[in-house]
């Protein structure tokens, strides 16, 4: 559905320091930057931000390889020429102590994914899919940790919003941010915001995954492979006469409806089915961490399709998918220009994607009847913002997701 059209947001918390677009380029390395502890700068875009947001499946596929998306720096920065960018952080952003705005150490991103609906008013929905991305220093291997949608957060006060702060589930932060003009780039920064106050991690990009462009893009990629380990029935779609449809389609018909289900096993789904897995949680037995996991299943066996099927490769394919994403992404890449951004990333491919879990994959409530993030998981992050998350995970083998 189309998005928003505003003038670049400005953090409210950091309106003195706004941050550099993208179309400024990166200077130097991490040892020549000045100034360690401030925020880093930004400059306002002259164009429409949500003009014609054709993010490179680089929001999930930027730990695909660059070389494998098209061969060379000069190539990347034709593909991405019309790429445009929103401030989605705000102050949760890296400052240049951390690192911000320099794609030669960690790379660490917030996904974020909002499931629109005709029906729904844009500044009123929550973020039921938080991911965090980290690639380490070595740019050879990336990570997905998925927050659990239901943890309780203590959520800052956002100017932008009108919102005085409080405690909540950390999904209701991107709605508390969106909500009285905010929209989604005040969604995501109050969201990144509790995110880095819970964990310490401050992040150099972010990207919003609207799930109904989500299935555009995987129906130009044909379909993707996907194991099921728990059969599932849907609570959004039926079958009827042969034909899967969303329920409130299939009502319409007047004809019987039957629940798709989602049998144990391996199977080729298309964007409607792969869509539609990766948002039950009802009827699993880890509920919405069985959930996650089918979400970063998705995600991955995305990934692999691209690079597996040439799609990256062939201009034409390339095209195609970035008019497709387009309709699925808005994205921050912290003030780096995107093809540097994508380059800097050639070395990661589908196959160094590692899922990880929090709270070993399962409930860990508290009086509030809210999820809670045990010791381990908080140690997690904290190897995440330290970039010894591989060390973790070896030491921690418990964290990695079974799914494949």
């Amino acid at each position: 559905m189309p998005v928003q059209t505003s003038p670049r947001p400005m953090s409210q918390e950091h309106d003195a320091t706004p941050r550099v677009s993208s179309a400024i380029p990166t200077q130097g390395g991490r040892g020549g930057r000045r100034g360690g502890g401030g925020p880093r700068k930004r400059t306002m875009r002259k164009d429409p931000l949500w003009a014609r947001l054709t993010l490179i499946f680089g929001a999930v596929l930027m730990m695909t390889s660059g070389i494998a998306i098209v061969g060379s720096k000069a190539l990347i920065s034709q593909a991405t020429g019309n790429i445009a960018q929103s401030n989605l952080l705000g102050g949760a952003g890296k400052t240049d102590a951390e690192g911000g705005a320099n794609v030669e150490g960690p790379i660490d991103m917030l996904l974020l994914g909002v499931d629109v609906r005709q029906n729904w008013a844009k500044d009123d929905i929550r973020s039921d899919s938080i991911i965090m991305l980290h690639i380490p220093a070595s740019h050879d291997q990336a990570y997905l940790i998925s927050i659990p949608r239901d943890t309780e957060a203590q959520i800052p006060a956002f100017k932008k919003s009108g919102y005085r702060g409080g405690t909540d589930k950390m999904n209701a932060a991107f709605q508390f941010g969106a909500r009285n003009g905010g929209g989604w780039q005040g969604g995501a920064q109050l969201m990144a915001q509790t995110i880095k106050n819970m964990t310490g991690v401050s992040f150099d990009g972010a990207a919003i995954i609207n799930f109904g462009g989500f299935k555009s893009v995987i129906d130009t990629l044909g379909t993707i492979r996907v194991c099921v380990s728990h059969q599932v029935k849907s609570i959004h779609t039926s079958v009827v006469d042969g034909k899967h449809m969303w329920n409130t389609e299939a009502q319409k018909t007047g004809r019987p409806m039957t629940p798709m289900v989602y049998k144990k096993g391996c199977q080729q789904m298309t964007g409607l089915q792969a869509l539609d897995y990766s948002r039950q949680r009802y009827g699993l037995p880890n509920s919405d961490y069985d959930r996650q996991q089918n979400q970063q299943q998705v995600i991955k066996a995305m990934a692999r399709k691209a690079t597996e099927k040439g799609v990256l490769t062939n201009p034409v394919k390339l095209n195609q998918l970035m008019r497709a994403a387009g309709k699925a992404f808005v994205v921050d890449t912290g003030g780096i220009p995107v093809p540097d951004f994508v380059f800097a990333l050639r070395g990661v491919t589908a196959n160094e994607l590692t899922m990880l879990r929090t709270n070993g994959g399962t409930f860990h409530g508290n009086a509030n009847k809210r999820e809670t993030l045990d010791a381990q998981t908080l140690a997690m992050f904290k190897a995440v913002k330290d970039d010894k998350l591989a060390e973790f995970v070896y030491a921690n083998p418990n964290v990695l997701s079974t799914r494949k």
